[in-house]
């Protein structure tokens, strides 16, 4: 028999962190559910980490995953939103961690390549894509279809790093 997992998927960001659930079963994906949840811009920034915290949190408890993936972070030329959004992105790796979920890290490029089969693929083509694979799925914003395609790339890629990482224990 074949088991079920639920992987959820995370796409970081400070003011918005987009999530999305799907299920595997062998080869067979499903949508479960997706959303984003938001900080207060008008916030100190260590209130806005508590918020997505806080949020991530609601999530994780409310859709139970067995295993969560979440975006690596790209360097961009605003060195001050590259280091905001990597603190965001600490808070999707931490709020996992603390619930004993295993995170694994995915690329953009990767996650493209995965669900598009083109590393460099648009964001439209990537939301096209999920819609394929997920016909249920129901996203409202860019970053809860970002986060499905997160989601999927791990299905794909989850056996393989499992694999790896039982190689490295021997």
């Amino acid at each position: 028999m074949t088991e079920r997992v639920r992987i959820l998927g995370l796409d970081p960001g400070l003011r918005n962190t987009g999530w999305g659930i799907i299920t595997v079963e062998g080869t067979k994906l499903s949508y479960v559910a997706c959303g984003v949840v938001t900080s207060d811009g008008d916030l100190d920034l260590a209130l806005r980490l508590k918020q997505l915290h806080d949020r991530i949190t609601e999530v994780i408890r409310a859709w139970a995953p067995d295993e969560v993936a979440v975006e690596e972070t790209f360097v961009n030329k605003d060195a001050q939103a590259t280091l905001k959004l990597g603190q965001a992105r600490a808070m999707s790796l931490l709020v996992p961690a603390l619930h004993g979920l295993s995170v694994a890290e995915y690329g953009a490029n990767q996650v493209k390549k995965t669900v598009v089969g083109v590393g460099h693929a648009e964001k439209d083509q990537v939301q096209a894509m999920v819609k394929i694979l997920l016909p249920k799925a129901d996203f409202k914003k860019a970053d809860a279809a970002d986060a499905l395609a997160i989601a999927i790339a791990h299905a794909h890629h989850r056996k393989a790093r499992a694999l790896a990482a039982s190689l490295k224990v021997l």
